[in-house]
C-alpha cells in the first residue's frame, strides 16, 4: 500500500503491478475499492460508506502511554522467545494493513494535487481531502492551515508501522506551512476571474488565506457579479477568522474588578445568592415568604486605564497573512473599552486606516498588496500619534527587511526610550513562519525587545497584558 502511495505521488503513471496487489488487499480486507481512486474525495467515499467516517478521526494520532506499552510488551515477548516473532505476534496486523489503506487514501488525495488549470469544484474538493487530513492528525478542519494548532496533546502520530512513530509538537508545526503552500498553488492556477462571474462556482469556493489573497490582489480588476462574489467571499473569511480571534481575547486576563463604582441595577448584575443570603431575618414562617427589602448587584466594572495601541503592517507581498490577522485583530481590540486603536499600513508609502479600524472588511479593500517597504514613511505617521507614551502600545509587523534600516531603526529606539511598549513582530501568519531580518533581530534583542513571532495567540497575550 505504501509502496503505491509513493509511486502515485512521484510519478503520475499508474504502475499496473502495483495497482492490481493493492487492490487485492483493499478487496480482501473489505474496504471499498474507491479507496484507490484519487479523484475520488474523502467525503464522497464516507457519504457511501458512513462506518469509515468514524476511523478517519484520529486516524494518524495513537496514545502515547498505549503505544509505550504496547512496545514494551512486544520487546518482553521477543526477548522471551528469542526471536522477533514473539513481537510479530503482538502486532495485530490486519488492523495495520487496513490503517494503511485508509491513511494511503487521504494522503494521495491531499499530495497529488490536480495538474493543469484548476476548476473551484476541484480547490473546494481539496480543501474538503485537507480537512480530513487534519482530522486523522487529530486537529479541527483547518487548524493546520490556520495556525490554530499549535501543538497537540494527542501524542505520536504514526502509520501503523512497527517503528518509531513521529511526534505531532513537530509534525504539525511543519506540515502547515505545506498544506498552506499547496492551497495558494492551487488558487493561482485558478481562472478566478471567471469563476467569481459565476455565483455558482463561485458558492463552491471555501475562502482560505491563500484565495483571500488572490482576490485582494484582483479587487481593482473586479466589476459586477465578480467583485460582489469576492466581496461575499473575503467578508465570510474575516467574520470566521474575527470570531477565532474574538474568543482568543475574551479567554485572556482582564483588569480587576473596580469596587469605587457602584454597581449597575440592572437585573442581569442582581447578586441573587447575596440577596436571599442577607435578607434571611425577613424569612416568615406562618407564611412561607421570604420578604426582601434590600436588592444587591454584582460588580462589574473594571479597573482600566485609557490605552492608546498604535499597530503598523507591512503590506509588502511577503506580509498578506499578517495584513489580514492584524487587521482583525485590531478591529477587535477597537471594540474594548477605554481602548483607542490607531492602524496604519504602509509598502513604499503609508496609509492611516484608523477611520475604518472597527471594520476590517472595509480595511483589507483599501490596502494595496505587494511593492517595496520604506517604513520610514510609516514612522512618520506613527511618531505623532504617541501623546502619552506610558499610556501606548506600538505593534510593528514586518520582515524587517527595508530600504533605510539605520534611521528605522533610530526612531524605534527613541520610541522604546520614551516609555512607550514597542513591540516589533516578525510574523503573526497562519503558520507561524516567516523570514525576519536578521540584521533588525540582533538590535531589538540587544534593545531588550525582542521580536516576537509564531502564532497570532502570543501577540494577543502580550496586547492584553498591556491593555488591561
Amino acid at each position: 500500500m505504501y509502496w503505491r502511495l509513493l509511486a502515485r505521488l512521484f510519478d503520475h503513471e499508474e504502475q499496473a503491478a502495483l495497482e492490481s496487489a493493492s487492490l487485492a488487499v483493499v478487496e480482501d480486507i473489505g474496504l471499498p475499492a474507491t479507496l484507490l481512486d484519487p479523484q475520488t474525495s474523502v467525503d464522497s467515499v464516507v457519504q457511501r460508506h458512513p462506518g469509515l467516517a468514524a476511523e478517519f478521526e484520529g486516524l494518524m494520532v495513537q496514545e502515547a502511554e498505549a503505544d509505550t506499552e504496547a512496545e514494551a510488551e512486544a520487546e518482553a515477548e521477543a526477548d522471551a522467545g528469542g526471536g522477533e516473532g514473539a513481537a510479530d505476534d503482538a502486532r495485530d496486523r490486519a488492523a495495520e494493513v487496513r490503517r494503511a489503506a485508509l491513511v494511503s487514501k487521504v494522503l494521495l488525495n491531499v499530495f497529488h494535487s490536480p495538474p493543469g488549470t484548476v476548476t473551484a469544484g476541484q480547490l473546494s474538493r481539496w480543501q474538503s481531502d485537507a480537512g480530513w487530513l487534519e482530522r486523522a492528525l487529530g486537529c479541527g478542519p483547518g487548524e493546520l492551515r490556520g495556525g490554530r494548532a499549535g501543538g497537540t496533546g494527542a501524542g505520536p502520530a504514526g502509520t501503523g508501522g512497527g517503528g518509531r512513530t513521529p511526534d505531532l509538537g513537530r509534525l504539525i508545526p511543519e506540515i502547515g506551512p505545506e498544506l498552506g503552500s499547496i492551497e495558494a498553488g492551487l488558487v493561482k492556477r485558478m481562472r478566478l476571474r471567471e469563476v467569481l462571474a459565476d455565483p455558482h462556482l463561485a458558492g463552491q469556493l471555501t475562502p482560505s488565506m491563500s484565495l483571500i489573497e488572490q482576490l485582494l490582489r484582483d479587487k481593482d480588476n473586479l466589476s459586477g457579479v465578480a467583485l460582489a462574489n469576492a466581496k461575499a467571499l473575503i467578508r465570510r473569511f474575516v467574520d470566521e477568522v474575527a470570531e477565532v480571534l474574538r474568543t482568543q481575547v475574551e479567554k485572556s486576563t482582564v483588569g480587576a474588578l473596580d469596587r469605587s463604582v457602584p454597581p449597575k441595577r440592572v437585573f442581569r448584575n442582581l447578586d441573587l445568592d447575596r440577596t436571599i443570603w442577607k435578607n434571611l431575618t425577613n424569612w416568615s414562617p406562618e407564611e412561607e415568604r421570604l420578604y426582601v427589602d434590600r436588592l444587591f448587584y454584582r460588580h462589574t466594572a473594571r479597573k482600566t486605564t485609557p490605552q492608546r495601541l498604535i499597530v503598523v503592517v507591512d503590506q509588502s507581498g511577503s506580509m498578506v497573512d499578517s495584513m489580514v490577522n492584524c487587521t482583525i485583530l485590531a478591529s477587535i481590540f477597537a471594540g474594548l473599552p477605554k481602548v483607542d486603536v490607531h492602524l496604519i499600513a504602509y509598502d513604499t508609502q503609508a496609509l492611516d486606516l484608523t477611520p475604518w479600524v472597527h471594520d476590517p472588511f472595509e480595511t483589507l479593500l483599501r490596502t494595496n498588496l505587494g511593492g517595496g517597504t520604506d517604513g520610514t514613511v510609516a514612522m512618520a505617521l506613527a511618531q505623532p500619534k504617541i501623546a502619552e507614551p506610558r499610556n501606548t502600545v506600538v505593534v510593528w509587523i514586518s520582515d524587517f527587511y527595508e530600504w533605510q534600516t539605520e534611521p528605522l531603526f533610530e526612531s524605534m529606539a527613541a520610541i522604546h526610550r520614551s516609555g512607550a511598549k514597542f513591540i516589533p513582530v516578525g510574523s503573526v501568519t497562519s503558520s507561524g513562519r516567516a523570514s525576519v531580518n536578521p540584521w533588525f533581530r540582533e538590535r531589538f534583542k540587544d534593545q531588550g525587545t525582542p521580536v516576537l513571532s509564531g502564532h497570532i495567540r502570543k501577540l494577543v497575550h502580550e496586547l492584553k497584558t498591556f491593555l488591561t
